[in-house]
């Protein structure tokens, strides 16, 4: 797999900029009196599937071959992946399907749904969705979509930190949310270029470590995934974005579930912004680590806002 480049990252923005608007980015007087740092929020949960990864699959569609979009998409994913796919597909008339977990996020399923998409849904975890997604691609003979060993995915995800970066300059600290990793290792793209000094930091589920600990072993390793938080959810880590973290990234951290979901509350209280469990991680690791971010310019980055009622319930005190 080729690593993409910044000159790729300006392709895709030529590409998306005519169907997707830059998403806001604004200083949080809330957050940033609750972490001790100065916090900006880039608001991803904005965009039309409610998350940033639509930004890799409207880049990945608009580049492919007339032969594989006739051939149609096949996906495998916990929810903003998917729906990104059904988006792009949609938008360029390609056939999708999708295979998600049996105990995915309804509300994520119901909206894949929506789009057009076809919706299997297999196995227990986004691995074994993905070893059902393999079968159905020998089978069928459409292309399979990985959620993060796809250059054109990482391109378009990074136009969002193009956006960041330049909207904020003069950064000491860019945190991110860490699944496959296709979001931090665009961020890692972008800030090589055009904020080398500013750090970058990854963060995932302590539940689900197998980007955190494929990233400290120099090799993609499996590790358990029992995380909650869904966009954080996968039990190995991927090549590609392995490849570019290994190259860019300042640190890697681990919350524990919980802190996340009292990140979610603080994010929905105090900011007045509605965050799934990935959406709120960066914001988990800066409480966790008051201290590492005091004082700090800290960009945030809320990946995505689809939360189900279940989850919603779950990060509301009772009383």
């Amino acid at each position: 797999m080729r690593v993409p480049t910044f000159t790729d990252v300006l392709d895709a923005r030529d590409r998306i900029t005519p169907v997707l608007p830059p998403t806001p980015m604004w200083h949080s007087t809330a957050l940033s009196a609750a972490t001790g740092a100065e916090i900006f929020v880039k608001y991803e949960n904005t965009q039309p599937i409610g998350a940033f990864k639509v930004r890799g699959g409207l880049n990945l569609l608009a580049t492919m071959p007339e032969r594989e979009r006739a051939a149609g998409v096949l996906g495998y994913s916990t929810g903003n992946h998917a729906q990104s796919l059904a988006y792009a597909a949609r938008h360029f008339d390609v056939p999708c399907t999708i295979v998600m977990p049996e105990n995915a996020n309804p509300t994520k399923a119901a909206a894949v749904r929506a789009l057009g998409a076809e919706l299997v849904e297999f196995g227990a975890t986004f691995d074994e969705s993905s070893a059902r997604a393999h079968e159905l691609v020998a089978e069928r003979g459409m292309r399979l979509v990985s959620a993060a060993n796809e250059p054109r995915l990482v391109a378009g995800v990074a136009t969002a930190y193009l956006e960041l970066v330049r909207t904020q300059p003069d950064l000491d600290a860019i945190v991110v949310p860490v699944g496959g990793g296709s979001g931090a290792a665009a961020a890692c793209i972008v800030t090589a270029r055009l904020a080398p000094r500013c750090e970058f930091i990854a963060v995932q589920s302590a539940a689900s470590p197998a980007a955190h600990d494929s990233w400290r072993a120099g090799e993609v390793v499996e590790r358990p995934n029992t995380t909650a938080a869904e966009g954080l959810a996968t039990g190995s880590g991927f090549e590609l974005t392995q490849r570019i973290l290994r190259d860019r990234l300042t640190d890697f951290m681990l919350v524990d579930d919980a802190d996340i979901a009292a990140a979610q509350w603080s994010m929905l209280r105090d900011a007045h912004t509605l965050a799934e469990g990935a959406g709120a991680a960066a914001l988990a690791a800066v409480l966790a680590q008051r201290d590492r971010f005091a004082g700090k310019r800290v960009a945030i980055v809320c990946t995505g806002a689809n939360a189900s009622q279940a989850e919603l319930r779950r990060i509301i005190p009772r009383g």
